[in-house]
């Protein structure tokens, strides 16, 4: 990552200002709290696709993008807070969640804070008018995709449609609004607008399929526990797959408690993880090809190597 953040030169120093100066608190605990959340802010992809869009616009003038940016990473880190209160996370990227520190009601509260302070970056933008319905619209999808999964916790039909739909508003319609925000704030043509989020929905589906492969994988290898998703209840496409191709109904596995053992060792034989590659990897040509709107660059080039990163990331 750290190639990418230096190749945007002085967006990324600036789009960091920004994220600090939106979370700016005079309460000591808030304070705090910000900043060991902040440094253990993963990877910050979605800003950094923004950019990397912004750039590959050849916008001249970017601080509306870094806006954007800045607005996307303190939503989804608002969204994660109450995620980890929701299936009462102990571990978020390693490190205690604050809702296992703190409990429920701060965790909830920090939350809110940062989608307050999400909406200060979005009414800096110039074009605020065109990037707030997005805005809006994917907050009602995080929330509707999380409840849906809820309803479908280990339901026994294990259809991929409700996956697809779920994954779409969970994770792939922030990193869609994500680059279509920026592509609008950049001031590019609606082709351009159309294939940044293009590339940002297909990209963060292809994400969220290779988090569900990690889940029947080796914890050793990728370095956090396995078979959570099924002890929490949620059926993904490689049991799915596993499923189709073994032409056993879900209710045998679903409806009993089975050892996850059991259903891992199932889903290898039965070619449940190379169903779900193929799909991942369909949404990755999906992500490239959708680039192509945009002229030769090097910050093309960087937004087709992340997306070949997320096929292949290890962790």
């Amino acid at each position: 990552m750290e190639k990418y953040t230096a190749l945007l030169g002085n967006l990324w120093p600036e789009f960091q200002k920004t994220l600090r100066t939106q979370l700016a608190t005079d309460i000591p605990l808030l304070a705090s709290i910000d900043e060991k959340l902040i440094r253990n802010s993963g990877k910050m992809l979605r800003p950094m696709l923004a950019l990397l869009i912004a750039r590959a616009a050849a916008v001249s003038d970017a601080r509306d993008c870094v806006c954007v940016a800045a607005a996307t990473e303190i939503l989804h880190n608002a969204t994660l807070l109450h995620d980890d209160v929701a299936d009462q996370s102990a571990l978020r990227r390693g490190a205690p969640t604050l809702f296992s520190q703190m409990g429920a009601g701060p965790a909830v509260m920090v939350g809110d804070f940062w989608l307050a302070s999400a909406v200060g970056c979005i009414m800096d933008i110039k074009v605020r008018d065109r990037i707030i319905p997005l805005y809006a619209s994917v907050l009602r999808l995080l929330s509707e995709g999380q409840l849906l999964e809820l309803a479908k916790a280990q339901s026994p039909d294990a259809d991929e449609n409700d996956y697809l739909r779920i994954i779409y508003c969970k994770t792939a319609s922030l990193f869609e609004t994500a680059c279509r925000s920026a592509a609008i704030a950049a001031g590019v043509d609606e082709k351009q607008e159309e294939a940044a989020g293009a590339y940002g929905k297909a990209l963060g589906m292809a994400f969220q399929i290779r988090d569900d492969i990690f889940d029947y994988g080796d914890a050793d290898d990728i370095g956090k526990p396995v078979g959570i998703d099924l002890e929490e209840g949620k059926v993904t496409l490689p049991l799915i797959g596993a499923l189709k191709r073994s032409g056993k109904p879900a209710e045998a596995l679903l409806a009993q408690k089975v050892p996850f053992e059991q259903i891992r060792s199932f889903v290898m034989e039965n070619g449940g993880l190379d169903y779900a590659r193929k799909k991942m990897d369909a949404y990755i040509a999906q992500a490239i090809g959708a680039l192509q709107a945009f002229p030769a660059s090097e910050f093309r080039n960087a937004l087709t190597e992340i997306a070949a990163f997320v096929g292949s990331r290890k962790s």
